[in-house]
């Protein structure tokens, strides 16, 4: 591969048969590259329109998260009122308000947050980095339970159509459907949307059809209801006092918390929406908010209008879709069983569908945070397929283990997951409050952008309060447990790498700013010569020292020293192909220093540079192309060597170099790696 070529930043191209030495991967790997598909490239420029989402396909990847909780967030909150159904429409109307405020609140986050404002970014940013922390924390063990609640409320709802003596394969068959969500998002984000897009408009379908089934069959039934409201207000005022008719309608309030639980995915999730984001987020924030507000406040009402009452191994909308269709249709029951098993099965795809939140927006959570140095860097990468596989990966495993915990019980899980919800919402509105307060000399408007935050604030930190003392001792105290634990190993995580990169920064003083009087040598590369390869990545203390390795410890060998290095595409690159081509220009601007460095020591030099998602890949081809040009080469990089080893060292670092030279010595290139300690 020429230079100039390598400078466009694509990929290398095979040389001549025989010239280069390409590794054949195994079975395993093939069958792996099958399962994921084919590499995207990264220099199509269409790709981020193929992999951005519009706003009716982001409803359904994201909005199906919300939309999905209405089939168990009013069903715990209609259970939670133990019989004193009068306070029934004063809940309905509590969390209709509550859905707007957080969508209107979270609408205005993402005009300040264009590129993702989840409650991780929002917090670090107008609160600081341990809020930011705390929340991303709260975040991390919110998406996991995303996925092991709607899994297990899918369950529930599948099980609800089937015979009793099935219900021992319950908790298998949902292991099985987390494992195939894990591979449908390690494909990538649109194509495990599209795939479930047909579930979910006929979950919409089908449940407006309950409804409006519900009002016409039932409607004449809310004079009755009106008046037993009415009634039952006035004989618990007498017999509980206001005092206990708030705490109960607090707790049922409260309790039917899940309904609210997927709001914020959107707001998380603008990073993979389609131009113009904020457009785009704001609509499908309103498509959410609308259709929850309906569904749920309609499911909870017919509840209500038809006398729902538990059944042993249903869930309340099994039981009033029996009801409804067994009604509407008495003269045609074969329908009608049609009709419920349609209603039931759009309701558990909803519920699988709704899982996707918890992968889409819980390892972009993760890369985040292991950008900012809270969690190992790998975490950040990116694979051929453009998805942040390794948080994907470890997000399916730990819905594996919680599914296994709570033995895929639901009402626990709703309130664990419910908890963590309002956490970040708490924070996030907080947050909001702090900057319009702040801002407000120079925002004259900021009286009328700042109460829906102070509204939602109250809401949130209220339902959080009650949630936490009421269910404390019911599994509660295990998710803010959980979380403590994830916030203080994020702390150790980022004082670890505030170490190192002091001594980083001690060696790029004593080394970065070496006085080199001698002039540049113009030599120009010689083939016939032997050639150092050194794969260096920013210009600084540990690629200067490396230089002088090779030349210390390899007196008089080369002449030549060609410098490589691959531009690392990760989660915080991939934002456009402006991005891209930013990454690729400072790349190329921090190898012509170390060019200018070795000529000033004498050296023969020249660089290759490409970016890409996988550096090991990159980096093997890069070198074996620039190899084939000389008599001979040797490649060169270099290993943080720490003068005292820990065991979480080989976690926190990716090992790059060992396995690089691991595929080059199969192509039949030398490579040595070069000791940098690092003291303390």
């Amino acid at each position: 591969m020429s230079p100039e070529g390598s400078r466009q930043g694509r990929p290398p191209s095979p040389g001549p048969e025989g010239d280069v030495v390409r590794e054949e991967r195994g079975l395993p790997a093939r069958i792996w590259a099958g399962i994921l598909g084919a590499p995207r490239n990264l220099w199509d420029g269409s790709i981020f329109q193929k992999v951005a989402l519009i706003p009716l396909l982001a409803w359904v990847g994201m909005g199906a998260d919300g939309l999905s909780s209405s089939a168990y967030g009013p069903e715990e909150s209609f259970k939670a009122l133990h019989g004193h159904l009068f306070l029934a429409p004063f809940v309905i109307a509590a969390s209709v308000f509550t859905i707007v405020v957080i969508s209107v609140a979270y609408s205005r986050v993402i005009e300040h947050f264009p590129h993702g404002g989840g409650g991780y970014v929002v917090a670090s940013s107008l609160l600081g980095p341990l809020p930011g922390a705390f929340s991303g924390c709260a975040l991390i063990v919110d998406y996991v339970l995303t996925i092991t609640v709607s899994v297990a409320a899918g369950g529930d709802a599948l099980f609800s159509i089937l015979p009793v003596s099935w219900h021992a394969t319950k908790l298998p068959l949902e292991a099985g459907v987390v494992l195939m969500l894990t591979v449908a998002n390690l494909r990538g984000v649109k194509e495990s949307v599209l795939a479930v897009a047909p579930v979910f408009f006929l979950f919409v379908a089908s449940h407006a059809a309950l409804i409006v089934g519900t009002a016409l069959l039932y409607g004449g039934e809310v004079p009755r209801v009106a008046g037993e409201v009415s009634g039952g207000m006035a004989q618990g005022l007498q017999a509980m006092g206001f005092l206990g008719v708030l705490a109960l309608f607090m707790r049922a309030y409260s309790m039917g918390a899940g309904t609210y639980t997927g709001i914020e995915a959107v707001s998380n999730g603008v990073a993979i929406l389609r131009e113009p984001r904020v457009s785009s987020g704001k609509r499908t924030m309103a498509y959410m908010a609308v259709s929850l507000a309906l569904v749920s406040s309609g499911l909870f009402a017919g509840y209500l209008m038809v006398g729902v009452v538990p059944v042993e191994g249903k869930t309340l909308a099994a039981v009033l879709s029996g009801e409804v269709f067994r009604t509407g249709l008495s003269g045609w029951p074969t329908m009608g069983r049609i009709l419920l098993w349609i209603t039931l099965a759009s309701e558990t795809g909803i519920l699988f569908v709704a899982a996707q939140t918890g992968f889409i927006d819980g390892p972009r959570v993760m890369a985040n945070m292991a950008l900012d140095g809270w969690l190992p860097r790998r975490f950040s990468l990116l694979s051929h397929r453009l998805t942040i596989q390794n948080g994907v990966l470890l997000f399916g495993l730990l819905s594996l283990g919680a599914l296994a915990y709570t033995g895929g019980a639901t009402s626990t899980l709703v309130l664990m997951y419910s908890i963590n919800v309002f956490i970040t919402f708490s924070l996030t509105e907080l947050s909001m409050v702090g900057f319009y307060l702040k801002e407000r000399r120079m925002n004259r408007g900021w009286i009328g952008k700042i109460w829906i935050h102070v509204v939602g604030l109250c809401l949130c930190s209220s339902v959080l309060v009650v949630m936490v003392v009421e269910k404390f001792s019911g599994g509660g105290w295990l998710t803010l447990a959980v979380t403590a634990w994830l916030l203080g190993l994020c702390i150790g995580i980022r004082r670890y790498y505030s170490g190192v990169a002091a001594r980083i920064r001690r060696m790029d003083e004593q080394l970065a700013n070496l006085p080199l009087h001698n002039a540049p040598t113009k030599r120009p590369l010689d083939p016939s010569e032997p050639v150092a390869i050194l794969l260096v990545e920013r210009y600084g203390g540990i690629g200067i020292h490396a230089v002088f390795s090779i030349l210390r410890s390899f007196p008089g060998s080369f002449r030549n020293i060609v410098f490589v290095s691959v531009g690392m595409v990760d989660s915080g690159v991939f934002k456009g192909t402006g991005a891209l081509d930013d990454l690729k220009a400072h790349t190329e601007t921090e190898l012509k220093r170390y060019e200018e460095l070795a000529r000033r020591l004498g050296l023969a030099a020249s660089s290759e540079t490409t970016v890409a998602t996988d550096v090991v890949d990159a980096a093997s081809n890069l070198c074996q192309d620039v190899a084939k040009r000389f008599s001979s080469a040797v490649v060169f990089g270099s290993k943080l060597v720490f003068q005292r080893e820990r065991w979480y060292q080989a976690i926190m670092h990716n090992h790059t170099n060992e396995a690089i030279q691991s595929r080059l010595q199969w192509a039949g290139l030398t490579m040595t790696i070069l000791p940098i300690r690092v003291f303390g």
